[in-house]
């Protein structure tokens, strides 16, 4: 699958002196799933080696582009880095991570099933149903480790 780059990639510095992916600030979708037998789950992406915070574990999201919205933002990463279009899920609610002049935006959508992502690229290692029991077993990427918290109450 060929990616245009967008107009949002690139590095930008935040109010707090932080260096941040995304020059429009950036977005990701995390998917939640509740299993009738087994509790809440949600869907993670382990990064890629390579990249920024690389072989932790996250959510599927990057850069957003100028005047685009983080639901669609978060959308076009999830369909780019796994093939999981919007069709797969109902987006129940959002929370900012504002840094000041930067922000992330998590998308929180539920997820009629548990399914599996149809396609990664160069920048997953892998993409999985974790029980949210579970999260903190994992190496997650610092960004999301801190919000999660907050967006756990999410949806």
């Amino acid at each position: 699958m060929l990616i245009a780059r967008g107009d949002g990639d690139g590095w930008r510095y935040c109010a707090q002196g932080h260096k941040h992916w995304g020059i429009h600030g950036a977005a990701g979708l995390l998917l939640r799933y509740s299993d009738p037998g087994g509790g809440d789950q949600v869907l993670l992406q382990h990064r890629a080696l390579w990249s920024h915070h690389g072989g932790t574990w996250g959510i599927l999201g990057g850069a957003r582009n100028s005047g685009e919205t983080a639901v669609h933002a978060a959308a076009r990463e999830a369909a780019e880095e796994a093939g999981v279009g919007p069709e797969r899920y109902e987006v129940v609610g959002e929370h900012v991570d504002d840094h000041g002049g930067w922000s992330y935006v998590t998308v929180v959508g539920r997820a009629a099933e548990a399914f599996h992502a149809p396609q990664l690229t160069a920048e997953t290692l892998a993409v999985d149903w974790v029980h949210v029991e579970r999260i903190h077993d994992l190496p997650l990427h610092p960004g999301f480790a801190a919000s999660w918290p907050k967006v756990r109450e999410i949806g």
